[in-house]
């Protein structure tokens, strides 16, 4: 059993494993601590955090299948587990951070929960979770690499290292020995003839002076040598802009909704603000970036942060036409200029038209706003 299915099993057992809305809310709890780990080690990649994403969504799904009856003949239902579940406490993850991530994305509205008694329920768990901290529930502790996967594909565990160090073949130290030996008895062999002294006389050139830098020393740059930043190892990607502030033509905002092009330390930028009624602003994708997205999986990047003070909730939903939506996707949005990232598998198809990312930059509706730095996507491979 792996650390993942481990966890998700130990906090089921402090708790009623039959009732679905409590198992719900144990897979939440599982998504929004792997999110805490993950963002707890900044040089994870997005192609990473998206492979321990899909890795804990497939381990999810063999745990659902045990607790859900047979299909009948009539044809499997599927149902998915519920984004607003209404039933006793959510369950909690603690993994040891003092602050949750500051990026935690929430599907849109789910299905109800209910084990109907002739079904047989596959959850088509979401990408990322809503909440970072579910409170009054069992424990499920990811922060190790071997939850994560952050750190395990770098060096095998310590002990298993151990085990096999002394399952060694006595065969294999025998060959070892050996070897060393007459590798040993060939180079004092040598030595006695004076093969090494021939072969140096052989060299009868002068010397070669050490090369030499003439001129001023070369001093590297600022920031040379320096650690890379979080995220930058994404600069390769092949980005196509979706939204920029020097442009701000293709944004569209609601009688109650406001958006102003600002400009701080970190650049120009878009500040919007949702009206009282909770309306979105609506940033344009254009037809022809979506036609080199038809067939492909994508992955889209809003670099963002909150005014000065104001932490906010903001919400993102997705119209793209023929080639359909994103889901409603939640995210907490501090003080730090963010990455936050969701994909997308488009389907095969000609777009027909344009379409529309929308932001709503207060989800609580409190008219706090947010910055817009920039808008992205980039095809993977």
């Amino acid at each position: 059993m792996d650390a993942i299915e481990k966890a998700i099993r130990n906090a089921m057992e402090k708790g009623n494993a039959e009732d679905r809305a409590f198992r719900e809310r144990v897979y939440r709890s599982a998504f929004a601590a792997l999110d805490r780990a993950l963002q707890a080690n900044p040089g994870v990649t997005v192609e990473v955090a998206i492979k321990r994403r899909k890795s804990i969504q497939e381990k999810i799904t063999e745990i659902e299948s045990e607790f859900l009856p047979a299909v009948p003949d009539g044809g499997p239902q599927v149902d998915s587990p519920a984004a607003g579940s209404s039933a006793t406490a959510a369950p909690a993850i603690e993994i040891g951070q003092k602050t949750p991530s500051p990026a935690v994305a929430v599907d849109g509205p789910g299905q109800p929960a209910s084990d109907a008694a002739r079904s047989r329920v596959l959850p088509v768990v979401p990408d990322i979770m809503p909440d970072a901290t579910l409170p009054g529930a069992p424990a499920i502790d990811m922060s190790t690499p071997a939850a994560t996967g952050v750190a395990s594909e770098v060096a095998p565990d310590r002990d298993e290292r151990r085990i096999r160090g002394r399952r060694l073949p006595l065969t294999a130290i025998f060959l070892t020995v050996t070897l060393l030996a007459a590798i040993g008895i060939g180079v004092f062999f040598a030595i006695q003839t004076g093969v090494f002294k021939t072969a140096a006389q052989l060299d009868t050139a002068p010397p070669e002076a050490p090369p030499t830098v003439e001129g001023d020393d070369f001093t590297p740059a600022d920031g040379a040598n320096a650690p890379a930043k979080p995220g930058a190892a994404d600069q390769s990607r092949d980005w196509i802009n979706v939204f920029s502030p020097t442009d701000p033509t293709h944004v569209a905002a609601p009688s109650d909704a406001k958006a102003e092009v600002m400009k701080d330390d970190g650049g120009p930028f878009l500040r919007i603000q949702s009206g009282p009624s909770g309306s979105a602003v609506a940033f344009d994708v254009g037809q022809g970036v979506l036609e080199k997205l038809a067939g492909k999986h994508a992955v889209f990047d809003i670099i963002a942060r909150a005014e000065d003070g104001k932490d906010t909730q903001i919400s993102v939903d997705c119209n793209f036409g023929e080639l359909g939506d994103c889901g409603r996707k939640r995210y907490a949005v501090g003080q730090q200029r963010n990455e936050y990232l969701f994909d997308v598998q488009f389907p095969d198809k000609h777009p027909g038209s344009a379409g529309t990312i929308a932001v709503n930059s207060d989800f609580d509706k409190q008219g706090k706003a947010v910055n817009i730095y920039e808008i992205r996507v980039s095809i993977e491979p």
